[in-house]
């Protein structure tokens, strides 16, 4: 059983969703993005969504509050990502991006030890179902700017912005 519940942010609806005490899903509502995960979530775990609340989505719910009050700099929820090996080990690397940080797409490369993976890398990005807590939104391109972000590009800068202070 996956339990979802819903979170307005200042950045718009999120869907948040959890399974055995961890949370699986953190995404933008109603986005293509949220759809292409739920359905990935489906495929992998194969179990039934229930709207119904759990500790782990009202923690959630909490550290986002407090994220977005500018009082949290790092999350303490339990995480349970789902995607390929590949796509796991990309999103331990942006869980090590410091809070008011960024990295480039090529730096995370690198970082893995795949330097000429930079755009199977941007994918694994783009399929990053918890976002904000698994940070995509600290990779920019390799000339400083902002590119891609399933939220779209002006959350990403609010995000930014909001880390800087």
């Amino acid at each position: 059983m996956i339990s979802i519940q819903y979170y307005d942010s200042p950045c718009g609806e999120l869907i948040l969703a959890s399974m055995a005490d961890e949370l699986c899903l953190c995404d933008w509502n109603g986005m293509p993005c949220a759809e292409r995960n739920i359905r990935r979530l489906k495929r992998y775990v194969n179990a039934d969504f229930r709207k119904e609340t759990t500790p782990v989505l009202d923690q959630t719910k909490k550290e986002l509050d407090e994220y977005f009050a500018g009082d949290r700099m790092n999350f303490s929820i339990p995480l349970h990502p789902v995607g390929t090996a590949f796509q796991l080990k990309v999103w331990r690397a942006l869980l090590e991006i410091p809070y008011g940080e960024t990295r480039s797409y090529m730096e995370i490369a690198h970082k893995i030890g795949n330097p000429k993976g930079i755009r199977a890398v941007a994918q694994a990005i783009g399929a990053n179902g918890i976002n904000i807590i698994i940070p995509c939104h600290r990779v920019i391109g390799s000339n400083r700017t902002l590119t891609g972000f399933a939220g779209g590009l002006d959350n990403k800068k609010r995000l930014l912005e909001l880390e800087k202070k």
